[in-house]
């Protein structure tokens, strides 16, 4: 693939249901970065930043988040979809492949393009993917997730969130610090309040199928595209750090340790811009 040369613009893709809509900048070798739900690609704009002077660096808002609306009635949307979404997005920008960053849940997208579209990914790196599936007490964790979506049912989305971020975290972690708001410049008031109208369709239509997810373990491990797997180095003990661990082990990977937490990516941007270069290198 030629380089993309391409300098701060947005644009929207049409896919089946829905709108995607996108942001690129920087120039050089094709760089997509997928956040994870309720999150948009604001939280990975400080990231793309510190990698536009290597790449062209994409981000997007996954289908029926922030500003990739639905073109139909919302419905339950399974790792399956959104992986289409990104191989679709990918065909649009350029004839691939393209160097990959999942974070979260969208790790969970990156994996699922890598191995139904390899000749489309040149490396790979997914931060802290929550993959109970691969957990040996999923049915254990299956409990937990549905209690999240019944406390959202019974109590609304604050209280479920309370819940589902423990479940990230670990039981033992210190809840996150809220940030003031009167500190915060503009567009990160503006994502918050993205995220914030986020939070019924992610509840709703996402969290339960994306965490059902088992990633193809023996066509990633088979296939061309090198895989690095990240862990936050202040992670607690939650779901996304068991489970990164065991699909580093099952990869046949050493997991690459990162700054910060499961928000590492945003909140320690440049020390982990190096570490994706390298690791994409």
């Amino acid at each position: 693939m030629n380089d993309v040369q391409t300098q701060g613009r947005t644009g929207t893709l049409q896919v089946p249901g829905a709108s995607l809509h996108y942001e690129v900048q920087g120039t050089g070798p094709l760089l997509l970065m997928i956040p994870g739900a309720p999150a948009d690609a604001g939280a990975l704009a400080g990231l793309a930043a510190c990698l536009a002077d290597r790449y062209t660096v994409v981000t997007y808002d996954q289908r029926g988040l922030s500003r990739s609306t639905l073109t139909g009635p919302p419905a339950d949307t399974d790792v399956t979809v959104f992986g289409e979404d990104a191989h679709r997005l990918i065909t649009d920008l350029g004839d691939g492949p393209a160097y990959v960053l999942g974070n979260s849940g969208g790790a969970l997208t990156a994996l699922e393009l890598a191995a139904r579209h390899p000749e489309q990914v040149r490396a790979l790196v997914v931060h802290e993917p929550p993959l109970p599936e691969l957990l040996p007490d999923r049915d254990h964790w299956r409990t937990v997730f549905r209690h999240v979506h019944e406390t959202y049912l019974a109590h609304g989305a604050g209280a479920a969130m309370g819940e589902f971020i423990t479940t990230v975290d670990g039981p033992d972690s210190a809840p996150p610090a809220m940030p003031d708001p009167s500190q915060m410049p503009p567009e990160a008031l503006e994502m918050m309040g993205r995220i914030q109208g986020n939070l019924d369709h992610f509840l709703s239509h996402v969290l339960l199928p994306v965490l059902r997810f088992t990633p193809d373990v023996a066509a990633l491990r088979s296939g061309p595209v090198p895989v690095t797997v990240g862990i936050g180095k202040a992670s607690g003990e939650g779901v996304p750090v068991l489970s990164s661990r065991v699909l580093a082990e099952r990869l046949g990977v050493e997991p690459l340790t990162f700054p910060g937490d499961h928000q590492g990516l945003a909140t320690d941007a440049p020390a982990c811009a190096e570490l994706v270069h390298a690791a994409l290198a």
